[in-house]
């Protein structure tokens, strides 16, 4: 892994963890519950899957960059498995997702992907 990627996953993590104070302002404001909805899992698993996603495609970037939009794509595609499979079932439990459910997962999610694409788009740009 490149220096310029520990970089960008520092100031991933600090984009985050502004947001993420940001959102509980937010949630506080509104009388919202500050860590319900799975919003300190939902940030996590986050950054942890645009982590992967970015070592996997700057691996595949090393070795056939025109294959590295594909498996971007593939990595968004686990980014939305994971949102079904772990966030919604809960999310849904009441038979209803609420908009402060939705945004608990989407927020991180949105951050996570303007980030990942403006610096991999750099990253192409540089090869």
């Amino acid at each position: 892994m490149q220096n310029s990627s520990f970089k960008f996953l520092g100031f991933l993590i600090i984009l985050l963890l502004g947001a993420f104070g940001i959102h509980l302002f937010a949630l506080s404001f509104t009388n919202h519950s500050l860590f319900g909805n799975q919003i300190i899992l939902s940030y996590s698993v986050n950054y942890l899957l645009a982590a992967v996603v970015l070592i996997i495609v700057e691996k595949t970037l090393q070795k056939n960059s025109a294959q590295a939009g594909f498996v971007f794509m593939a990595g968004s595609a686990l980014k939305f498995l994971v949102f079904f499979l772990v966030f919604y079932p809960i999310y849904k439990a009441d038979d209803e997702m609420q908009a402060v459910e939705f945004t608990t997962f989407f927020i991180p999610y949105a951050i996570c992907l303007i980030t990942e694409v403006i610096y991999l788009s750099k990253q192409l740009n540089n090869q």
